[in-house]
């Protein structure tokens, strides 16, 4: 499976948004670019795609970005000091892409050593990194990419000050703790797949060309996790993931040393600066959001134990 045979022909078909959307053209706007990025044939085609790339990782490419055609009048239905320190948020959450790969590796190596290879890459015998995983490959592209938008708007750079992500925690039960250190991979994941995507409604030109490539990766990475995280716990039930979700939130603070979804929700508003968007600008977020997560849902009711085992084999 590749990339590009189910992608392409989307690249021409997603209208631009008009120069001041409203609420109504802005989620038009959304649920074209959903229904194009979110297919559930793109969908099954990144899934296919992991047990391939555990035997040959290869990255994906990124269409060519006239850098310099990035201007301030591409950025529509936001305001653009509220748009640029967005940029700012999730260069801060981009930035220690080597912290996330070396925990999830963590995490994997020994439960599921060609995942933990993908995405954390091949490990020395002393610890030292010898190659990153194709996962930080592909996601390493971000912190550089934003840094070169804002630049290109401002006519200055900036220096990342990135937050310290979470450590690994051992635990007696390997297979639960992965199992918690997944979920939030996976809404870390969703989160940001849900961000570029609106802010791709919210560009024109060069800039959503940038974006673009941003949520195809997300997209990319998110249905592969997704999707072996349904092969490798089949057995969970939705009370079972609330329960798991619900222990994830007794913590109030963020916290690099345990997962806290309500803790992460909390530093995430504030980095993105989400008390300075507009109401319309919360609502379209709120239902970019819910709009993903169902077709996201439904694509996962179809994935069958018999079809995910065909592709990743007996569970661990």
């Amino acid at each position: 499976m590749t990339d590009t045979s189910s992608l392409n022909k989307y690249t021409t078909t997603v209208s631009k948004p008009d120069s001041y959307p409203n609420y109504f053209q802005l989620q038009r706007q959304l649920r074209s670019l959903i229904d194009h990025y979110l297919s559930t044939e793109h969908l099954y085609d990144r899934l296919q795609e992991l047990p391939i790339q555990f035997a040959n990782p290869q990255p994906r490419p990124w269409q060519s970005i006239n850098w310099h055609a990035i201007e301030r009048q591409q950025i529509v239905g936001i305001d653009p000091d509220v748009f640029l320190a967005i940029l700012v948020g999730a260069i801060e959450t981009e930035a220690p892409i080597r912290q996330y790969t070396q925990t999830s590796r963590q995490y994997l190596e020994a439960l599921h050593p060609q995942l933990a290879r993908f995405v954390g890459g091949t490990i020395a015998a002393d610890g030292s990194l010898l190659e990153p995983g194709l996962w930080e490959k592909e996601e390493r592209q971000h912190t550089p990419a934003l840094l070169k938008i804002y630049a290109q708007l401002t006519g200055e750079k900036i220096t990342p000050t990135p937050h310290e992500a979470r450590s690994y925690q051992p635990s007696g039960d390997p297979r639960i703790a992965l199992y918690r250190h997944g979920l939030h991979r996976i809404a870390t994941e969703y989160g940001a797949t849900c961000l570029y995507l609106w802010l791709m409604a919210h560009t024109t030109g060069a800039l959503q060309a940038v974006l673009k490539e941003l949520t195809r990766d997300e997209i990319n990475h998110m249905t592969k996790f997704w999707g072996f995280g349904l092969w490798a716990y089949p057995e969970t039930s939705p009370l079972q993931l609330c329960r798991t979700l619900l222990q994830t939130t007794k913590k109030p603070s963020y916290s690099r040393d345990r997962s806290s979804l309500i803790g992460t929700l909390q530093r995430m508003t504030g980095v993105l600066h989400w008390q300075d968007w507009m109401w319309t600008n919360r609502a379209t977020f709120a239902y970019t959001c819910t709009r993903i997560l169902q077709r996201l849902w439904s694509w996962s009711n179809s994935l069958t134990p018999e079809y995910l085992e065909g592709l990743f084999g007996e569970r661990f």
